[in-house]
């Protein structure tokens, strides 16, 4: 949902995936807000900067910047994780290729990312969203899920579930699980995402055989398990051009291999209807 309010002659248009009533159950975006993607696209590549503040939180050291362009003004994250302090591990262009992978994929669960140009410095630069709510502010404060929001909820875990282990995302803490105020999940943080190198092409993150075993893909959209089922090399390298590796390309199919058999085990336990929908 996005929010306005008149600011010195200027729409601010603050980004915000916000509480809005009637909000549908089992979207991640929803429809108006992926079919803006492209425009958000174009203008966070080409819009002005205006101001820059210190996120505060993470190794990459991210910068939350204020862009606009004609009435339109909106925030947004720019990372550049190759800067001193960051580990190996970390690239922003692997920012942009988990948003075309989402895309790729119909998840619908990462905000529009781009490459930009910052002080002489090439990095990502992700729309900003408000996501309040954590997994470790829930613990920490014990707040349960809304009654009428946990199917959806534990629906949208598995789907976090398999788009990690694809992607080989595990970086995936309690404090980047983020919800926003009408209990969607959006994905953001990816730039240790990838992996191309033991044990992460061998072992998937999530899943009875995963790195993190405990934690089951539970049930999975048929249609976002077809699409998996049909990656190939070509039709991810169309998707992220160069920003992945072969080497990262074609880890992502030796995942996708593991995922689906799991998947397909699950099947075969527990029968289609419980796994799929």
């Amino acid at each position: 949902m996005i929010g306005i309010m008149r600011k010195s002659r200027i729409f601010i248009i603050i980004v915000l995936l916000a509480f809005h009533e009637g909000a549908p159950v089992g979207v991640q975006l929803s429809s108006d807000e992926v079919a803006r993607r492209p425009f958000w696209e174009g203008f966070l590549r080409s819009a002005k900067i205006h101001g820059s503040e210190d996120v505060g939180e993470g190794v990459t050291k991210p910068k939350k910047l204020l862009l606009r362009k004609d009435d339109v003004e909106a925030f947004a994250i720019w990372k550049r994780p190759a800067a001193l302090g960051a580990e190996m591990t970390d690239r922003w262009e692997c920012e942009i290729a988990a948003y075309r992978l989402d895309k790729l994929l119909d998840l619908n669960m990462v905000p529009p990312t781009v490459e930009r140009r910052y002080r002489l410095n090439t990095g990502s630069l992700q729309l900003w969203v408000d996501v309040p709510m954590s997994e470790k502010k829930m613990a920490d404060e014990k707040i349960p899920v809304p009654e009428d929001r946990f199917d959806n909820y534990d629906k949208m875990r598995s789907l976090q579930r398999a788009f990690d282990s694809l992607i080989a995302n595990a970086d995936r803490s309690l404090q980047n699980l983020r919800y926003t105020a009408d209990w969607r999940m959006i994905l953001i943080d990816h730039s240790r995402s990838f992996r191309d190198s033991y044990p992460f092409v061998d072992q998937l993150i999530y899943g009875k055989n995963g790195l993190r075993s405990k934690q089951s893909f539970g049930r999975l959209p048929r249609g976002f398990v077809d699409k998996v089922r049909a990656l190939d090399y070509q039709m991810i390298r169309s998707a992220v051009e160069n920003y992945l590796t072969g080497y990262q390309i074609k880890a992502v199919l030796f995942r996708r291999d593991l995922l689906l058999k799991e998947i397909d085990d699950l099947i075969a336990e527990k029968g289609e209807s419980a796994v799929l929908y």
